[in-house]
């Protein structure tokens, strides 16, 4: 199904296809690229995005939405055939670690299989630019911190794995066929829209920040903190939070670094400091001017002490800053969760 939000035809300067745009990460990578005066193609099954995010992102540029799916070879190619192409950012994917532990065979076939069909596609009509939105797990257990590009990737889930197959791919169609790829390995990603026009919205909501603002709006589901006996200045675990408009800008520079000729490459991204959720959920409860209930639970198994990026290599090859506080994601999560919890 194709759905134009297109008001005006015109020639297409630069259309960028962006997988999963309807999602949370996707959909502000989408509002940057627009706000950027890109043209914009979305290709979402909505299996985990929303319509509603595309109608509002089609109010900010020129924007078209197909509905399809990865795993389709017909209907990706269909994409590339009717529209010219300039470069993917690839986002299209499940991520719920946990998840990614119980049906392993759902995240191999989705993740991996669909980017498969995609960079089919994209040789099939001779697109040879991707940005790829990896992830911190492809690195496991951390052995030092802070988390450089050069730390062992050794995933600890099929998450991880799935993750870490596509980027080994993606090395070998560079090799094998000119395909360039930015990889963006994100640590926690955190925050929304500065203006509230759109935001995380996940069913179920696995992330720490929206899970203790929710907290506030159900005085009957108290927020559950897993663990306080790590190594840590005060015994919770350590992450490291880069907030979400901040990281769609880096998808906008990884994009332009492989327009000016970059090579295959990778990057971290994250602030180079981290926060223990006890900080965090103090943060929340200043941000929100609420006492948030709160109860201790054993912790999880696989949940490291510490996990915090070296974004120094994202800075220097990128210039890419990361200019946002903790306390501003916070505030921007809590006004969009305002909005949502309204939605039900």
């Amino acid at each position: 199904m194709i759905v134009s939000y297109t008001k005006i035809l015109r020639d297409y300067k630069v259309m960028i296809l962006v997988t999963g745009g309807a999602g949370y990460i996707g959909s502000h990578c989408v509002m940057a690229l627009l706000e950027k005066g890109n043209d914009v193609l979305i290709f979402d099954n909505l299996s985990t995005g929303h319509i509603e995010t595309i109608e509002t992102l089609s109010q900010y540029g020129n924007l078209k939405f197909v509905k399809g799916d990865l795993l389709n070879q017909t209907e990706i190619n269909a994409v590339f055939e009717e529209y010219k192409i300039d470069a993917v950012i690839h986002f299209a994917a499940f991520s719920q670690v946990g998840e990614s532990v119980k049906n392993p065979k759902k995240y191999y076939v989705n993740n991996v299989v669909g980017t498969i069909n995609l960079l089919s596609a994209m040789l099939e009509n001779n697109i040879k630019k991707i940005v790829f939105s990896s992830t911190a797990a492809t690195y496991g257990e951390p052995k030092y911190i802070p988390i450089d590009e050069k730390h062992p990737q050794e995933p600890i889930n099929p998450y991880g794995q799935t993750k870490l197959m596509i980027e080994k791919i993606m090395d070998d169609y560079d090799k094998a066929y000119g395909l360039k790829s930015v990889r963006l390995r994100y640590f926690n990603v955190a925050g929304a829209d500065s203006q509230a026009r759109i935001g995380e919205w996940h069913n179920p909501e696995t992330h720490l920040i929206p899970n203790i603002l929710k907290s506030t709006f159900n005085s009957e589901k108290p927020f559950e903190m897993y663990g306080n006996d790590y190594n840590t200045k005060d015994g919770t675990c350590v992450r490291d939070y880069i907030n979400i408009e901040d990281l769609a800008q880096a998808h906008l520079l990884a994009l332009e670094y492989l327009n000016n000729g970059g090579e295959t490459n990778f990057f971290n991204l994250g602030t180079n400091d981290g926060n223990t959720v006890k900080e965090v959920f103090a943060t929340c409860e200043k941000v929100t001017n609420k006492k948030i209930q709160v109860i201790q639970k054993p912790r999880r198994e696989g949940d490291p002490a510490s996990l915090v990026a070296d974004n120094s290599k994202a800075k220097e090859c990128l210039k890419w800053l990361p200019k946002n506080s903790l306390d501003h994601s916070i505030n921007t999560a809590y006004n969009w969760e305002r909005i949502i919890s309204k939605k039900g």
